[in-house]
């Protein structure tokens, strides 16, 4: 995958649409922030469904779009051939190392259990303290509710420590995941962008 001077998010989300048109409204509002704040957008090569929409908004704001997807599923999902760049790949754990590799930070819109294992790897990549990048949850519209309160209790149970429950940082919207990313590139000082420039597109 070729570098970039600007950074990349990894989005995982789903391949339909939902039943609420606030999904589909969010994943084409984030697409269309990151493409005006020149952050590429890394995910899973799909035409379809919230995949689709939000990679449509980044190309139309003429940003980087990247897509990976394993050959197994190439009709299956309905391959995107408009993105800047397409990979092809062997198998799903292949999948998603290359996408984790070259991200600097993750957001899960809404989906189902493709978008729900990809996001928790991540997270549990984060626990063992394989990278420190933002994990980032999008809650359009109370979607992740009754998850994020079995994370709940699973803490209560102590099956989820405290320090990596907050691994998961929930953001309401577009404009509050961007944020949070921002933020911490602010203080990790990987990100090319000027603060002012990411402060104005992100709504502050």
């Amino acid at each position: 995958m070729p570098t970039s001077t600007n950074p990349r998010i990894c989005v995982f989300c789903g391949s339909a649409d939902g039943a609420d048109p606030i999904y589909a409204q969010t994943a084409k509002e984030l697409g269309q922030r990151m493409a005006a704040a020149g952050i590429g957008l890394i995910y899973g090569g799909a035409t379809v469904g919230l995949m689709g929409i939000l990679a449509d908004a980044v190309i139309a704001g003429g940003a980087e779009v990247v897509g990976v997807m394993p050959d197994v599923l190439m009709d299956r999902e309905i391959a995107h051939r408009n993105v800047t760049h397409f990979h092809v790949v062997k198998t799903m754990h292949e999948r998603k190392a290359l996408m984790y590799d070259h991200a600097d930070a993750f957001i899960a819109l809404p989906g189902g259990y493709g978008t729900l294992d990809e996001f928790i790897e991540i997270v549990t990549w984060a626990q063992l303290k394989l990278h420190q990048k933002p994990c980032i949850l999008i809650n359009a519209n109370g979607y992740y509710d009754g998850f994020l309160t079995f994370l709940d209790h699973a803490m209560s149970q102590g099956f989820l420590k405290p320090e990596n429950r907050k691994l998961i940082q929930v953001a309401k919207n577009a404009a509050s995941a961007l944020g949070i990313a921002h933020n911490h590139w602010k203080t990790q000082r990987t990100t090319p962008l000027h603060d002012e420039k990411l402060d104005e597109l992100i709504g502050r």
